[in-house]
C-alpha cells in the first residue's frame, strides 16, 4: 500500500476553497491556527509536533467534500481531550453543532473504569450513541482512526495489534455500513498490515510480481468492452477503468474459500460509470452478448440497494482467454456514493451544505434506530457493543415480506428474529412461518431472496421459553426475555429473595438481621436498580447472581469479623515477639528502636520480627519497599508499586514502614525477574543470554515464546546486587539489535 504523503494546511485551505464560499474557508482557516495555538508544545508518538495529527483529519474530511462545520471538528477533535480548551469555548468560538460534533468525538479518558475492555466498550457507546444523533461524529471518527492507522509504526507491538483489532472489529464495519468504501478498505489493509504481516506482505509482493501482466489483460478486456457498447449511444460522460483488489478482501478469499494466490483470478475488476439508470442495464446486456456470464454471479443493487445505500450492477463473465472477469456497472451518482457513502449526502455544494438529517435519512439507513434501539435494551456498555458487532456489524440477507417489502437481517437469522425486527406484538403473537409458500420450523434459516410470511394468530398466549435457543439476534432475545419478565415478575421477586437468604444462610450469616429494607435498597441502587423489586425479580429470572447480591449485603458484617481477627492476630504477634524479646540477648545498641533481618531490611519499630523478601516483586536494594505482617510468617517485604502490597491495604492489613539496612546492596544473589520482547531473528536468544552473562554470574532460569507476529518473549531470572547493577544490565539488553522491550516482570 503506498505511503500517504502529509497534507500542509495550505493544502487543505486549498481543498476547501474548491468547494467552500471565502466565508467558510475563513472559519476553517481560524480553526486550525486555534488548534495550533492549543496543541503547540505537544508532540505525537513519533516526535513530530501534534499539530500534524488535526491538519490530516481535516485534510481526508476535505476530500470527501464534507461541510465547513465538519471540516473544523476535524482540526478541534483532540482539542477538549488533550489541551485546556474546555467544550464552552469551542461552542462560544465556532458554534453549537461544531461543539456537539467534538464532544461526541471526545473520549471518556476522566472517567475511571474497573478495565481497559469496559473503557473501550463505553467509548464506543458513547461514540455510537452521538453518531446517532448526527452522522458527522462518527465520520469524523472514521478520518481520525485513518490517520492514526497510517502512522501506528510508531506505537509498541502489543499496542499496534490491540487498536487495528479494533479498527477491523468496530470502525471499519461501521465505515462499511455508512458506505464510505474509500476508508474502510484503508482501514482493513491497514490492520491486516499488523494483526498478519506476513500474509499482508505476502500478498503484496505477489501483486507486484504480475502487475505488468495483469494490467494488460485488463487493458485487452477494456478495449474489447468499448467495443461491444460502441453502438448504444451513450455519450462521452462515459467512463471504464480497471480497480484493484485490496489486499484484504484477497486475505478474505484465501481465508474463506481455502484458495492459493494463484487460484484467484479476479485480482482487478473492470468498472462502467454512465449517465443513466437505463444507461447500465443497455451495457450489462451488451457485455452478456459478448462474453458469457457465470451462473450465480451476477447481483443487482440497483433494483435491490445494499443497506448503506450503495447500488450497481455486479456480473462475472467468461472474459479473454477463458479467464474470470469482474464488472460493475453503475451511474455517476451511484459511484459518489458507493465512494463516499453517508458522507456524500453531507457533501457542500454551491456555497451551501446539502447535508441530510437523520429524520431524511432514516429510510436509507436503519443504523440509527437499531443503534437507539439497543441502547435501551442493553443493561451495561458490554452487552450494548456485543449487541452492536452481533446484530449491526454483521454479515446481512435480505429477505421479502410478501407485500413487497425488504428487510434486512443478520447472516443467520430465522424467522423469529424476522418478526421481531417488524415488531414486538408480531414476535410474541408468531405461531409459525411459511417461506416461498412452504411451512418451516421456527429454526430455519433465512437466506437471500426468500419471501417470508410470519404466522401470527390473537389468541396466542406469548413466546415459549424455547424460543431462546431457537433466535440469533439480540433485540429478538431481548424481548422474549422482556416478556417472562413481566409474565412472571411476582414470582420471580418471591424466589429471588429466597434465594439470596439461602445463600446468607449458608455463609453462617442470620438472613433476618442483614435484609434490612434499608440494606436492600441501598445494594440495588448501587447495582443500577430502580428498586428492591426490581433486583430480586432479576434474580429470579436470572440476569442476576444471588451470590453478588449476599455479599454486598453482608459486606459490612464481614468486614467487622475481619478487623477482629486481624485485631487479635496483631495482639498474638506482638505477645510472641515480646516473648523472644525476653529470651534473646542484644549484642549491640541500637539508637532506633528496629531490626535488620533476611535481606537487609530494618523494620521501624519492631524487634526481632522474622522478615522475607516476597518473590512476586523481588525486591533489590534500592527499591523503595513496603512490607505487611503475615500470619505466622512474621513480615513480607515487597517493592511499593506492587499489587499485592496494594491489595493488603485494601483489605485491610497492617502495613508497616521497612527499609535497606544498605541501599547498595551487601551480597550478590538478589533475585530480579525481567521480560525481554523483541523480533524473533536468529541468534536473538544467545545475544540476550551472551548480554546477561557478561553482567552477572547468576542466571537461575529462562524461557521464551513466540507469537503469530513473529514476536518472541524472553523471561529470565537473575541475581543481582541492587538497583543501579539492574538498571546496567537492563540497558545492555536494549542496545541489542531488534530488542523492542526490557522490563521488571511482577508475579
Amino acid at each position: 500500500m503506498p505511503k500517504e504523503k502529509n497534507l500542509t494546511h495550505e493544502d487543505v485551505k486549498n481543498i476547501c476553497a474548491s468547494y467552500m464560499n471565502a466565508e467558510h474557508v475563513k472559519l476553517v482557516e481560524s480553526a486550525y491556527h486555534f488548534a495550533d495555538t492549543a496543541h503547540n508544545d505537544q508532540r505525537r508518538r513519533s516526535g513530530e509536533p501534534y499539530i500534524i495529527h488535526p491538519v490530516q483529519v481535516a485534510g481526508i474530511l476535505a476530500k470527501l467534500h464534507m461541510d465547513p462545520e465538519t471540516v473544523v471538528a476535524g482540526y478541534l477533535h483532540d482539542i477538549v481531550e488533550d489541551t485546556g480548551v474546555v467544550l464552552e469555548d469551542v461552542r462560544e468560538l465556532f458554534g453549537p453543532e461544531v461543539a456537539m460534533i467534538v464532544d461526541g468525538d471526545t473520549k471518556l479518558s476522566k472517567i475511571k473504569y474497573k478495565s481497559n475492555k469496559e473503557q473501550m466498550a463505553e467509548n464506543h457507546r458513547k461514540l455510537l450513541l452521538a453518531m446517532s444523533k448526527d452522522i458527522r461524529v462518527m465520520i469524523v471518527k472514521l478520518a481520525d482512526r485513518l490517520h492514526n492507522m497510517r502512522t501506528l509504526q510508531h506505537l509498541r507491538p502489543d499496542k499496534q495489534r490491540r487498536i487495528a483489532n479494533e479498527t477491523l472489529e468496530i470502525y471499519a464495519p461501521i465505515a462499511d455500513r455508512l458506505g464510505i468504501s474509500t476508508i474502510k478498505w484503508e482501514l482493513e489493509d491497514l490492520s491486516l498490515r499488523y494483526l498478519n504481516p506476513q500474509q499482508y506482505y505476502r500478498i503484496v509482493h505477489l501483486m507486484n510480481s504480475r502487475r505488468d501482466q495483469r494490467i494488460e489483460y485488463i487493458n485487452r478486456a477494456i478495449d474489447d468492452i468499448k467495443d461491444a457498447i460502441k453502438d448504444l449511444d451513450l455519450g462521452n460522460g462515459t467512463e471504464i477503468y480497471g480497480r484493484p483488489k485490496h489486499i484484504y478482501s484477497i486475505y478474505r478469499k484465501m481465508v474463506t474459500k481455502h484458495k492459493q494466490f494463484s487460484q484467484i483470478y479476479d485480482l482487478l475488476a473492470i468498472r462502467v460509470v454512465v449517465e443513466s439508470i437505463k444507461d447500465c442495464y443497455a451495457v450489462l446486456g451488451a457485455i452478456h452478448t459478448s462474453w458469457t456470464p457465470m451462473p450465480g454471479r451476477f447481483k443487482d443493487y440497483i433494483a435491490m440497494p445494499k443497506v448503506n445505500g450503495y447500488q450497481s450492477l455486479h456480473t462475472t463473465v467468461v472474459g479473454p482467454e477463458g479467464r474470470p472477469l469482474e464488472v460493475q456497472i453503475r451511474t455517476h451518482e451511484m459511484h459518489e456514493v458507493a465512494e463516499l457513502g453517508v458522507a456524500a449526502h453531507w457533501a457542500y455544494k454551491e456555497g451551501r451544505t446539502n447535508g441530510v438529517k437523520q429524520s431524511d435519512s432514516g429510510n436509507k439507513l436503519n443504523l440509527f434506530k437499531e443503534i437507539l434501539e439497543l441502547q435501551s435494551e442493553s443493561s451495561d456498555a458490554d452487552e450494548f457493543m456485543q449487541g452492536v458487532q452481533g446484530d449491526i456489524f454483521a454479515d446481512r440477507v435480505y429477505a421479502f415480506t410478501p407485500k413487497g417489502d425488504v428487510l434486512e437481517l443478520p447472516k443467520g437469522a430465522g424467522p423469529l428474529d424476522m418478526a421481531y425486527t417488524i415488531h414486538t406484538e408480531v414476535g410474541n403473537k408468531t405461531t409459525g412461518a411459511k417461506v416461498n409458500g412452504k411451512i418451516v420450523p421456527l429454526d430455519y434459516e433465512i437466506k437471500n431472496g426468500d419471501i417470508v410470511d410470519i404466522l401470527t394468530s390473537s389468541s396466542s398466549a406469548g413466546p415459549s421459553r424455547d424460543w431462546l435457543n431457537l433466535v440469533s439476534t439480540r433485540r429478538a432475545r431481548n424481548k422474549i426475555k422482556q416478556f417472562f419478565r413481566l409474565a412472571d415478575r411476582k414470582e420471580n421477586i418471591v424466589v429471588g429473595h429466597e434465594m439470596v437468604e439461602k445463600k446468607l444462610r449458608d455463609s453462617g450469616f442470620n438472613a433476618h438481621l442483614i435484609m434490612t429494607p434499608e440494606k436492600e435498597s441501598e445494594v440495588a441502587a448501587k447495582l443500577h436498580y430502580s428498586s428492591r423489586d426490581d433486583m430480586f425479580a432479576a434474580i429470579g429470572f436470572g440476569d442476576l447472581q444471588p451470590a453478588g447480591v449476599a455479599n454486598r449485603m453482608s459486606k459490612d458484617v464481614r468486614q467487622q469479623i475481619e478487623d477482629d481477627k486481624q485485631r487479635q492476630t496483631e495482639r498474638e504477634l506482638l505477645e510472641e515477639h515480646k516473648t523472644l524479646a525476653k529470651d534473646e540477648e542484644t549484642h549491640h545498641e541500637k539508637k532506633q528502636h528496629s531490626s535488620s533481618s533476611q535481606g537487609g531490611v530494618i523494620i521501624e519499630g519492631v524487634d526481632n520480627l522474622l522478615v522475607r523478601l516476597s518473590h512476586c516483586c523481588s525486591p533489590i536494594p534500592g527499591d523503595e519497599i513496603l512490607g505487611y505482617i503475615t500470619k505466622g510468617r512474621g513480615v513480607s517485604v515487597h517493592r511499593s508499586d506492587c499489587p499485592n502490597i496494594k491489595a493488603a491495604e485494601e483489605h485491610g492489613e497492617r502495613i508497616i514502614k521497612v527499609a535497606w539496612a544498605n541501599p547498595d546492596g551487601d551480597r550478590n544473589n538478589y533475585n530480579a525477574d525481567l521480560e525481554v520482547q523483541g523480533y524473533n531473528r536468529n541468534g536473538l536468544l544467545n545475544d540476550v543470554l551472551k548480554s546477561i552473562n557478561n553482567s552477572t554470574r547468576f542466571l537461575s532460569s529462562v524461557n521464551g515464546k513466540v507469537d503469530h507476529d513473529k514476536v518472541v518473549t524472553i523471561n529470565a531470572s537473575i541475581g543481582i546486587r541492587n538497583r543501579e547493577h539492574l538498571e546496567r544490565i537492563m540497558d545492555n539488553l536494549k542496545k541489542i539489535p531488534d530488542v523492542y522491550v526490557v522490563k521488571r516482570t511482577i508475579h
